[in-house]
């Protein structure tokens, strides 16, 4: 039991989860509201959206990539899975397996652009938010779409006992993530080319098969959280999502990841999207407006990333 909770403390996700409780006592002493049931799985709630999307994001930033169309992604996905059940009368079930085929898509084509066509990751995807996001206005005229059958619905509505069913989602897509980065070969191999990707082809690791593949697994997952949302809120919107790009990427970086690739796990992105939701709830109870929300998100993020060089710089 003494090594277990020595390893436990060693462990680089217990020291973000320490932060993580002197955020929560902070906000507990200082808002009412914070600490209420209602509140704390409303927190949830929001954060099993971000954290689906940060596990994906976490795969790709471990092989020392980057995808900011992920934003994007959710509200093209959300917006096509909208128009087939409203407008074309196809199931909810086929409806959202297009949605998440759409995904999928872009997925693949950031993998494409990356390893065939040499394009660097924060270009390709730069590039794949804009198109996402224009075709998210084009297919849906600039309007929001509704309403939906609730067998749609319930997937983002219903609670199974107490807890919202997209947090069951969110707990399911943790663990098999978890269980395929860290004992899977695949996921080693991931690991490895983040951490030298050279010599990970000259070993014989097909690099290029498992960037494809990464880099797809996060547009799945992007749409899966677009397909959640949109059940969650009952509508799909042309800008859904707009801005989850950074506090996908501050919530894999705030968790431990390292944005020069090899590092990461699907728990410390976990608690990552935890602090983001906290703090933006907190925030919100706070009184603090949206325009400082802003201002105090990106200078967490230029932390997170200040203490991961630093800590690089160390190591070296």
């Amino acid at each position: 039991m003494v090594e277990l909770w020595k390893r436990l403390f060693k462990a680089k996700e217990a020291g973000i989860f320490l932060i993580l409780v002197a955020i929560v006592i902070f906000l507990g002493i200082t808002t009412e509201e914070f600490l209420t049931v209602e509140n704390i799985f409303t927190v949830i709630l929001n954060v099993s959206f971000i954290a689906i999307m940060s596990f994906g994001m976490t795969m790709v930033i471990i092989t020392a990539g980057i995808d900011l169309s992920v934003g994007s992604v959710l509200g093209v996905a959300s917006v096509v899975m909208g128009l087939l059940m409203n407008e074309r009368g196809i199931s909810p079930f086929w409806s959202v397996v297009l949605g998440l085929l759409v995904g999928v898509g872009f997925g693949l084509a950031n993998g494409l652009l990356i390893t065939k066509a040499k394009l660097a990751p924060f270009i390709s995807t730069l590039g794949m938010l804009s198109v996402g996001r224009g075709l998210a206005y084009v297919l849906s005229g600039g309007w929001p779409i509704s309403p939906f059958p609730e067998s749609f619905t319930i997937h983002g509505q219903g609670m199974l006992g107490p807890v919202p069913v997209p947090v069951i989602y969110m707990a399911v897509i943790g663990v098999i993530s978890h269980i395929f980065l860290k004992y899977t070969v695949t996921g080693r191999r991931i690991y490895a080319i983040g951490g030298n990707e050279e010599a990970s082809r000259l070993v014989g690791i097909k690099t290029d098969r498992i960037l494809i593949m990464v880099y797809t697994i996060n547009g799945f997952l992007a749409a899966f959280a677009g397909f959640l949302l949109t059940a969650w809120l009952g509508v799909a919107q042309p800008n859904a999502g707009q801005g989850y790009e950074l506090d996908v990427i501050a919530a894999t970086v705030i968790g431990g990841t390292s944005l020069s690739g090899g590092e990461g796990t699907i728990l410390g992105a976990f608690l990552g999207a935890v602090i983001m939701g906290v703090l933006r709830n907190g925030m919100i109870l706070l009184g603090v407006s949206s325009f400082w929300q802003q201002v105090v998100i990106g200078i967490v993020i230029i932390i997170a990333i200040a203490i991961d060089q630093i800590r690089r710089a160390k190591e070296r």
